[in-house]
């Protein structure tokens, strides 16, 4: 076949396969024109979940007459007119290439007026030909009506979902774009049913209100609100652990303003996370990053979902900082943790309480302190220890406290810390409490430059891994030095470790290699030497914490109580799980049907 120009209408058709997807690509364009023309009000109205009709109505500024024409042809655009003004995009759309992609493979009638004009001006388009544009009656703004999408591309059609399915997609485009725009409100009807009302929120907890609408009430209630300002701002919700999901689709992030899908500012947000997560599952959260226009690329993608930004090492590293620094300042209890540690719980010399001493906090004293407590202490003096208590004349059980853990009352089955507070019962799983604790204080002491206990090997441990894997490690040794291990290359393919973290003397060395190493491929380029040490510092937190059955004294508890109210990221343990749980008195009063 010779070589030859394509027709105008197949140019088109083929830009519509790059923009036009499904029904959600055109609603997604049509309302971020409408957003982009200052419009406080947007209604939505879907037919056969999109196939039929997708009509955008919106009160902007409206289409000059004399434009409407050149608005649906290719790469018009009023937006942008030079180089310039393409490297600082600040509007949603900027291509010209929506309105005739969708005239192209779909039958369109655009109404509009100014605030000006004495009358509307109406225009269709099928198959890519446009009509002589006609007077017509509308208030001020633009009407968009999209009928028959994929009418004459039939083989498009067949790659179309059911109406229910199709919907889905069209509702959740919407979601994301309401999100974005909390100031305007937007109608949705399907099929003529209202299907989402979302008024204009113009103060913070309206905000929050849309939110919750859109992710859930239990969202909003297991969500921090963040706010990071200076040349590089973020701002929104980030949900608790206890708010993660089993899959991705509680994400969403803006980049001044756009829905985006990008790849590096969803690996910053997991690893702010990572200390926190139960593996496998996925975060939620609403978050916008605000920059310079010109610092990021947004003509990148087509469906303009994609960015890039000029320093992108820069935004990964100011993400991951800010949404791990707002996790962490969430201890256990609500609010702030507190600047400086107090002593944290021993595991030795405690006693049962066996309900009849008296269950004022008592001073005592440890005896000489060996295996794992011995060795935590030498890494990070008075991490495992606890101090002298005062008394309390009021007693450890009284909640008439303001402390948010309560006062301790009893030990469960050597398992659970049971305490109340003014709102009902805590319950506190003692090992992972613990194992957070002391994780956080390895952490501070490994980033002050203190390096744990190490133990030399009688015969090197040999761990087989790929060279490029060896590679990496030994070219950060002296980090891995830093948390006790020595190790160099035995042979091609093997690494030879010749000196271990005196507490994981006992451990599976070459497992915990093999995870720190997927760790460091997972998290390559982006603060993968500190998740490495942390995977370690984590097992070391592990194996030195109170484990199963270790009968406490109620001063012991006490003291974990508070130990976990003043460290950070205290409501998971570095597995993810959560350390504990609150029953409200009114929840309790439901489980025994009290005031029925």
């Amino acid at each position: 076949m010779s070589i030859r120009l394509l027709s105008a209408t197949l140019i088109d058709q083929i830009a519509a396969g790059e923009v036009i997807e499904r029904p959600a690509s055109v609603v997604k364009e049509l309302v971020e024109n409408a957003l982009d023309a200052g419009a406080r009000r947007i209604e939505i109205d879907i037919e056969q979940g999109g196939l039929g009709l997708m009509r955008v109505r919106d009160d902007g500024i409206g289409i000059e007459a004399g434009e409407l024409p050149l608005a649906v042809q290719r790469h018009a655009t009023s937006k942008i007119a030079t180089l310039d003004d393409l490297e600082a995009v600040a509007s949603l759309g900027f291509r010209g290439e929506a309105l005739p992609s969708i005239g192209s493979v779909a039958r369109l009638r655009i109404v509009s007026r100014t605030a000006d004009a004495r009358a509307a001006t109406e225009l269709r388009v099928e198959g890519g030909v446009a009509a002589g544009p006609q007077p017509a009656a509308h208030p001020v703004g633009t009407t968009v009506d999209v009928r028959e999408l994929f009418y004459n591309v039939p083989a498009r059609r067949k790659f179309v979902r059911t109406e229910s399915t199709e919907f889905g997609h069209v509702a959740r485009t919407i979601e994301r774009l309401a999100l974005a725009a909390p100031a305007v409100a937007f109608r949705v009807r399907h099929n003529g049913r209202v299907t989402l009302d979302l008024p204009a929120a113009n103060d913070a907890t309206a905000q929050g209100e849309r939110v919750a609408r859109v992710l859930g009430v239990e969202f909003l209630a297991r969500a921090l609100p963040i706010a990071q300002e200076g040349a590089l701002q973020l701002r929104g919700w980030l949900g608790l652990p206890t708010a993660a999901r089993a899959n991705s689709d509680g994400q969403f992030w803006y980049v001044n303003g756009r829905p985006v899908r990008d790849r590096l500012l969803g690996n910053a947000a997991r690893l702010g996370y990572r200390d926190v997560l139960y593996h496998g599952r996925h975060p939620a959260y609403v978050l916008e990053l605000s920059l310079d226009p010109r610092l990021v690329d947004v003509n990148a993608h087509p469906a303009k979902l994609e960015v890039r930004f000029r320093d992108s090492r820069a935004v990964h590293d100011y993400v991951f900082r800010a949404v791990e620094r707002a996790l962490a300042a969430h201890s256990a209890g609500s609010g702030p943790p507190a600047a400086l540690l107090s002593p944290p719980i021993s595991t030795r010399g405690v006693r049962a309480f066996d309900g009849h001493a008296d269950p004022r906090p008592q001073r005592f004293d440890f005896g000489p302190a060996s295996g794992a407590d011995a060795l935590a202490r030498r890494y990070v003096p008075g991490v495992v220890e606890i101090g002298g208590v005062a008394d309390d004349p009021r007693g450890a059980t009284d909640p008439g406290d303001e402390r948010p853990l309560g006062a301790p009352l009893a030990q469960l089955h050597g398992l659970f810390v049971l305490a109340q507070n003014r709102r009902g019962l805590v319950l506190v799983d003692m090992h992972a409490a613990h194992e957070r604790v002391l994780y956080e204080a390895f952490k501070a002491q490994h980033d002050a430059g203190g390096a744990p206990a190490s133990q030399q090997l009688l015969e090197p441990i040999a761990v087989a891994a790929a060279e490029h894997e060896i590679d990496t490690l030994l070219a950060s040794s002296d980090d891995f030095a830093r948390v006790g291990f020595t190790l160099e290359r035995l042979a091609p393919g093997q690494l030879a470790v010749r000196a271990v973290p005196a507490l994981l003397a006992n451990a599976d060395v070459p497992t915990l290699l093999r995870e720190v190493l997927r760790d460091l491929s997972a998290d390559r380029g982006a603060h993968h030497l500190d998740g490495a040490a942390h995977r370690v510092l984590g097992t070391l937190a592990c194996r030195s914490a109170i484990h199963a059955h270790r009968r406490l004294t109620l001063p012991e508890m006490d003291a974990l109580l508070r130990q976990m109210e003043a460290t950070e990221r205290s409501g998971q343990c570095n597995h993810g799980r959560p350390t504990w749980t609150e029953l409200s008195l009114q929840e309790l009063d439901r489980l025994f049907l009290r005031g029925r």
